[in-house]
């Protein structure tokens, strides 16, 4: 059997490929081999790029609402250290950077939607309640996803097309095998990451173009309440194109329902009503932008649809879920494995009886958290920590799916419905007032938490798969970088409050706490949920299962705006296109793996550029050109420029040829 023991190989042909029956996937490092990979190089790299990240990503999530992914900009420091220092074997070494490194922006999701609702209710918040609710999550998302490991980044190996871990890895192995795959992610990089830092540093053009930039698109926005969104940005162009043109299909077919169906018809049925719909609505429906309706109405219905999605992952999921029991029962009990993950390096996770003992520690912790920093009450904290692990539990496989299959976690959707959830269970067993809106706030942070820390781990792993480093020590190290995050989020945190507060005037925008500040309200104050929407979706959901749509995507759809789900629509077109135009498999092949490296190389620059932009932000830099990319000619201008990025990247693409 041959073994891989060169690192300046790249990946096999079949890593993308799903394989056939009886064939293996090998990765680069020998699975038998015993790559130099935890060294105290570096472990202390990926935890100063924790700490570095974890900062920069509170404060972009907080100002603008967006959490960069931190995962692909510290593969690329990684590479880049490696090779100035020329440190041998760097190859692994970089896997783990990255791992340790990545748990910065996953804990920082899971804290900047929660925590500052806190703030913006004038709730008691503390340093010790943001670092507890981080750093336990964060542990819950890890220990509950050891378990599906196997089944996610082996088992369905090239069924799910795993867009940022693509684009990781592709990083990683072009950094570490050099020559003209490097040449390629470094130009792409550049272009795309100089394209996206000019609209967020400079504002030279749009981000985000609609259809009111000419007369008839206004006059159909505001009559009919119908218009097209499109962010621009060369990230979300490139992770369009390794999606997909099937997946992205289905997500784009929810964004329709929502803005092209449902925003027309609940504006349509709106013009009959004189009162704001909703107990949370400020104004009518027939006062509203297409927007507002859609983040008043619509969005709910995709909440609706991403909970029912999720019920029925878990059930198709449920012979997973028994697997990963069985698994876990035979390690403990019988104290032997039954595969390969007991004895190949490079499928090795931690010892299940470590995972049990660990949860059971997690659940007794968080218990002790929420009796004597939250709830003060012992009954109340047992019903918070089964809330906590169940919800969790359950939606871990739902995380981890959805990022597999869009890049994107729909943590918040998650959230915003465990919030909703905790909020019925706690006001049923008496916690209403201050005290139900805190519990249920941290509640929804631990939660919030261990699925954003899923999602994000699941990537992590499938990289770690991709390059045969070895999971058990992604798995054990990733605890410090979760613990080192959630120290780093609770001071900035902290900080920003007291520095821009998180309302008033001059305040950070905060946008998905302040959803949630919104939402917890009334629900405290015994104020009916928008139950019937949850139900739209549920129904949505339902019906696409009968007939052999995946739900899941389609829903995720429905919920994420539609200015990021279009791009990923024309990525996906691009993909289809170049990769079927010859006769010839080979030059079809060839293509789209340059076309992997460029999309990576923009989503890699993307986000560089944008960790860039962050730190500028957080210095007091401003040098956007005030008023222009809002007016219709910087969308005019946003529109040509992006097409002039889309004739680069098909141009080339094709431009490929068979090695």
């Amino acid at each position: 059997m041959e073994q891989h023991t060169s690192q300046n190989k790249g990946l096999p042909d079949n890593a993308y490929k799903e394989l056939n029956p009886g064939e293996e996937y090998r990765p680069i490092l020998d699975p038998a081999g015993a790559p130099p990979e935890v060294t105290p190089y570096s472990v202390i790299t990926g935890l100063l790029m924790a700490v570095v990240f974890s900062a920069a990503a509170a404060y972009s999530g907080l100002k603008i609402g967006q959490v960069f992914e931190a995962a692909i900009p510290i593969a690329i420091l990684a590479v880049g250290i490696s090779t100035l220092i020329k440190r041998p074997q760097a190859l692994g070494q970089n896997v783990i950077i990255q791992s340790i490194g990545a748990s910065s922006g996953v804990i920082v999701a899971g804290a900047i939607f929660t925590i500052p609702a806190l703030y913006i209710l004038d709730l008691p918040a503390s340093f010790y309640q943001v670092f507890m609710a981080s750093a336990l999550g964060g542990f819950l998302g890890i220990l509950f996803l050891i378990p599906f490991r196997k089944y996610f980044v082996k088992d369905m190996h090239a069924k799910l097309p795993f867009p940022e871990a693509t684009a990781t890895t592709e990083i990683l192995v072009a950094g570490e095998k050099g020559g003209s795959q490097a040449l390629v992610l470094v130009v792409s990089g550049l272009i795309g990451g100089v394209f996206d830092f000019l609209f967020s540093a400079f504002g030279l053009w749009a981000e985000v173009i609609t259809s009111r930039m000419v007369h008839a698109g206004a006059v159909v926005a505001d009559k009919l309440k119908i218009v097209v969104r499109y962010n621009v940005s060369a990230m979300i162009f490139g992770l369009g194109y390794i999606i997909g043109l099937r997946y992205s299909a289905i997500i784009v077919a929810g964004s329709m329902l929502s803005w092209y169906v449902l925003v027309p018809l609940l504006y349509n049925i709106g013009q009959g009503l004189a009162l704001p719909l909703g107990a949370t609505a400020a104004k009518t429906i027939a006062a509203m932008t297409a927007e507002e309706i859609f983040r008043n109405y619509v969005r709910q219905i995709g909440i609706g649809g991403i909970a029912m999605a999720g019920i029925i992952g878990i059930i198709r999921s449920s012979k997973i879920i028994a697997g990963a029991f069985s698994l876990a029962y035979k390690e403990i009990f019988r104290h032997k494995g039954t595969g390969e993950g007991s004895t190949v390096r490079a499928q090795m996770d931690i010892p299940m009886l470590f995972v049990a003992v660990m949860i059971l520690l997690t659940a007794l912790l968080i218990f002790v958290f929420f009796y004597t920093g939250v709830v003060f009450n012992m009954g109340h904290a047992l019903v918070g920590l089964a809330i906590v692990l169940i919800i969790s539990f359950l939606f871990t496989t739902v995380a981890a799916n959805a990022t597999a299959i869009v890049g994107t976690n729909p943590v918040s959707g998650m959230t915003l419905m465990t919030l909703i959830l905790s909020s019925f269970v706690l006001v049923q067993v008496g916690l209403t007032g201050t005290f139900g809106m805190v519990s249920a706030l941290i509640i929804g942070g631990v939660v919030c938490t261990a699925l954003s820390v899923a999602g994000g781990f699941i990537t992590d792993l499938k990289v770690g798969y991709w390059i045969g480093t070895t999971p058990r020590k992604q798995e054990s190290w990733k605890f410090l970088g979760v613990l080192l995050s959630a120290a780093t989020v609770g001071g900035v945190i902290l900080i920003l409050n007291q520095t821009f507060g998180f309302k008033g005037d001059n305040a950070l925008a905060a946008p998905q706490a302040n959803a949630m500040a919104a939402v917890i309200q009334p629900l405290m104050s015994n104020t009916a949920a928008p139950w019937t929407l949850y139900l739209v979706g549920a129904v949505v959901a339902l019906i696409l299962v009968l007939i052999e749509i995946p739900p899941l995507a389609f829903a995720l759809g429905m919920y994420i705006p539609q200015e990021l789900n279009l791009p990923l629509l024309v990525g996906g077109l691009v993909a289809w296109w170049v990769t079927s135009r010859s006769k010839d498999e080979k030059v079809n092949s060839a293509r789209f793996s340059r076309g992997t490296l460029i999309a990576s190389g923009f989503i890699a620059g993307g986000s560089l550029f944008g960790v860039i932009a962050a730190f500028l932000r957080f210095g007091g830099a401003d040098w956007t050109i005030k008023g222009w990319a809002e007016s219709p000619l910087g969308e005019l201008s946003g529109l040509f420029a992006f097409l002039l990025l889309f004739a680069y990247a098909v141009t080339d693409t094709m431009r490929a040829k068979p090695e």
